[in-house]
């Protein structure tokens, strides 16, 4: 059996996960945004401005972490997406059944 890291993806797999990976960061950012936008409207401290900073901080490092566009991990992170709805495997159709496999079984444990 083929272990994740050395699966090969085609051109026509690397064109569906590249459109699926961008879509589900575009949702994530606008989520923030949205968020971003409540909480800065409720600014009425000091304080409140330096949360939301950390707030701000603490996303981008966890986005950042989180959206690794490596082949290797992509069957990983497409999981973790789905399980935060940030993408549906709908989304992921063109990809080969032992992959769409692989992440659906991951996103139930």
């Amino acid at each position: 059996m083929m272990q994740v890291s050395e699966v090969e993806w085609s051109k026509t797999e690397k064109e569906v996960a590249q459109a699926a990976f961008a879509k589900a960061y575009e949702r994530e950012i606008d989520a923030v945004a949205k968020e971003v936008r409540e909480r800065a409207s409720a600014i009425s401290h000091s304080n409140d401005m330096w949360q939301l900073h950390d707030f701000l901080s603490a996303r981008r490092h966890e986005i950042d972490g989180k959206y690794d566009y490596k082949y290797s991990a992509l069957i990983f992170v497409f999981a973790r997406l789905v399980k935060e709805g940030w993408l549906h495997l709908d989304e992921l159709e063109g990809l080969g059944t032992d992959k769409l496999t692989k992440v659906a079984a991951l996103t139930r444990m």
